[in-house]
């Protein structure tokens, strides 16, 4: 209270009651500058620094003193750096599980493991690589002006020694798989020959393993498979569609054919015999495929000349659709099981593991072959009047013999009449199955144009024997008729005598029927 009787209020504190400070006494500048509380003041300074750690503060236990801001938030930080570090360490384990290649966080962690005294090797997985002794010595660099020194003790960058020791280093940018070794201890000196021809050696070699790899894994060689086709095969033994599979029978320029012995599906008996073909995933053999499918109307609309492993399903997928035409017109072929992808599983034509001979091969009496002849025709005109095919690849290697009949196989490449070159394909297959049975002594056999006009229903004037005029009267035909197919959707073959060309026969017409 002063003196006017007014009592003065001193101002609160925000930081609340606060303890009484003891009163410091004065002293004079000669105390100050004494030696002895210089030496005072130095241990105190000492002993303050000395705590200054905190992580020190953090693991000893007799550590109380909190007074410090910046000590207690420098304890609390490294506390959660820890915790941090542990919960990245699960995460790591977590993540890269019982892979060989593993993934670090090493340069996440808040807290590196040479400075964590505290972390075990069981925990932390991690290898200081800073001295590696198997890593190699970067090589010394020359500067940019291209040379090092002065006088007589100068090095350029084309020094032999300094060229040596860069291009062995340069050894470990190889492929893994080209073993350079480590040359620990060792002083190597490659000449820029020696490396530029190891160099080439590996970039051969890498280009050859790949081309290697590529081949074993998408081609399908002569009486092999490649493991995504024996994969397929595998299933289908699994499954129980096949009981096992036997051998390679028969190959082709476009498929491989094994034996193998049938098994159930869904419950319903496969033939005790069934025949797997395989189609060549390879398009050197057999590069004109597109000539047979491009243009037919059941595939137009899913071919494409750019994805030729596509192709080969639609191939193996359009025999399966012209054995089931062929079946329906009791034309004796054999029974489609299963399709996959490109394997195609048929019944087996013969007894006891032995295939029915080709027709080529069979040795038969007059009779018989005269019987094989009309045997022959006779599929040709049901093939093309009631199935609407054209086999396209009709001859005595596609024609087996077997209980006295003749069995028409590998309708692969089989089209309708109705494809631009349909009359050109049985044509063709007219030469050949009256060229073969003429030359068997079979009297009774058709000329090539007889027989094309007995199989086809036209009457296209053989006068002329001259076979070039007669392909060309039946490429006019196919030309004549193109509009036909565009609009209407079937063809029709109209030819004119010879007397009167206003006088037309009747007209053939090969309908679509799908």
């Amino acid at each position: 209270m002063d003196q006017s009787g007014v009592t003065a209020h001193k101002p609160k504190s925000p930081w609340g009651v606060t303890a009484a400070m003891p009163a410091v006494s004065a002293c004079s500048l000669t105390d100050v500058m004494s030696e002895q509380l210089a030496r005072q003041l130095e241990e105190e300074n000492h002993n303050f620094s000395g705590l200054t750690d905190p992580s020190a503060l953090l693991l000893s236990d007799d550590a109380a003193d909190t007074t410090s801001d910046l000590m207690l938030a420098q304890m609390l930080q490294m506390q959660y750096d820890r915790e941090f570090d542990d919960q990245l360490r699960r995460e790591e384990k977590k993540f890269n599980g019982d892979s060989k290649v593993s993934i670090s966080f090493e340069n996440y962690r808040k807290v590196h493991p040479y400075e964590d005294s505290d972390s075990s090797e069981d925990e932390v997985d991690w290898q200081d690589t800073r001295h590696d002794p198997y890593r190699a010595a970067k090589p010394q660099t020359t500067p940019r002006r291209g040379f090092a020194g002065k006088g007589k003790n100068i090095t350029t960058k084309h020094d032999e020694v300094t060229c040596g020791r860069k291009n062995t280093a340069r050894m470990d940018n190889f492929a893994p798989e080209v073993q350079v070794g480590d040359g620990l201890g060792m002083d190597l000196k490659l000449s820029n020959q020696v490396f530029n021809s190891l160099k080439q050696h590996c970039a051969s070699e890498q280009r050859r393993s790949a081309k290697l790899h590529e081949k074993k894994e998408h081609s399908t060689a002569e009486q092999a498979v490649d493991p995504r086709t024996r994969l397929l095969m595998y299933k289908m033994v699994n499954a129980g569609v096949l009981e096992s599979i036997n051998g390679c029978i028969s190959t082709g320029k476009e498929s491989v054919v094994f034996h193998a012995n049938g098994g159930c599906l869904d419950e319903q008996p496969v033939p005790d015999e069934v025949v797997l073909k395989v189609f060549k995933t390879t398009l050197n053999e057999f590069k004109n495929r597109d000539r047979y499918i491009k243009d037919d109307y059941r595939f137009i609309d899913r071919f494409t000349k750019l994805n030729p492993r596509k192709i080969i399903r639609l191939w193996a997928e359009k025999e399966m659709h012209n054995l089931s035409r062929m079946k329906k017109a009791e034309i004796p072929c054999p029974d489609v099981v299963l399709l996959r992808k490109h394997i195609l599983v048929m019944s087996f034509i013969g007894q006891d593991h032995v295939p029915a001979p080709k027709l080529k091969d069979v040795v038969l009496s007059s009779d018989d072959m005269k019987n094989a002849f009309y045997q022959v025709l006779h599929l040709m005109q049901t093939l093309y009047k009631e199935c609407h095919l054209v086999h396209a690849d009709l001859s005595e290697y596609n024609m087996l013999w077997h209980q006295g009949k003749v069995w028409l196989i590998d309708v692969s490449q089989s089209v309708e009449p109705t494809h631009p070159h349909g009359l050109e394909f049985l044509f063709r297959d007219c030469r050949n199955v009256s060229t073969f049975f003429q030359k068997r002594g079979v009297t009774e056999a058709l000329s090539i144009f007889e027989l094309f006009n007995a199989v086809s229903g036209l009457d296209i004037p053989i006068g002329r024997e001259n076979e070039a005029e007669f392909v060309a009267e039946i490429v006019a035909l196919e030309k004549r008729n193109e509009d036909h197919v565009q609009r209407r959707g079937k063809k029709t073959f109209a030819v004119a005598s010879q007397d009167d060309e206003e006088e037309a026969d009747p007209p053939f017409e090969a309908a679509a029927d799908d």
